[in-house]
């Protein structure tokens, strides 16, 4: 996906996305939300794929943004406990092949308050079958 094409360098395809907050490098971007209220994402203003392709730079610029996002945040919704993530690649679970931090207010009142991003992960619904063979 080029940059043309990416909902996080052409805003204008993802309906109802804004631009939040932005520093030097980076942009914290929101949407409407029905069920993750007060949820968005960080992604550095360049196109880059995955969160192993930062810059040092870009990696500062995401924390400096990332601590402004919070205090947004706490002032508007009064969160509880957050999760903030990265998916890489789509196995990852990463399906916008443009890095992107994840920003999840949580709230004790939730139905899944209190399970972390690993939960489903760690179920053992998740365990391999067998290991695939990567060779020839």
């Amino acid at each position: 996906m080029s940059g043309g094409h990416c909902p996080f360098c052409d805003l204008s395809l993802m309906e109802g996305q804004e631009i939040v907050l932005e520093n030097n490098l980076c942009r914290f971007l929101m949407m409407p939300q029905e069920v993750l209220k007060g949820s968005g994402v960080i992604v550095p203003a360049a196109h880059r794929g995955t969160v192993f392709d930062l810059t040092p730079e870009e990696w500062q610029a995401t924390q400096d943004l990332l601590k402004e996002a919070k205090k947004l945040l706490d002032r508007e919704f009064s969160p509880d406990g957050y999760n903030i993530g990265w998916n890489a690649g789509g196995t990852g679970g990463q399906h916008i092949p443009h890095a992107h931090l994840h920003v999840i207010p949580r709230f004790a009142d939730e139905p899944y308050a209190g399970k972390g991003i690993r939960h489903w992960l760690k179920s053992h619904d998740n365990i391999r079958q067998a290991p695939v063979n990567k060779q020839g």
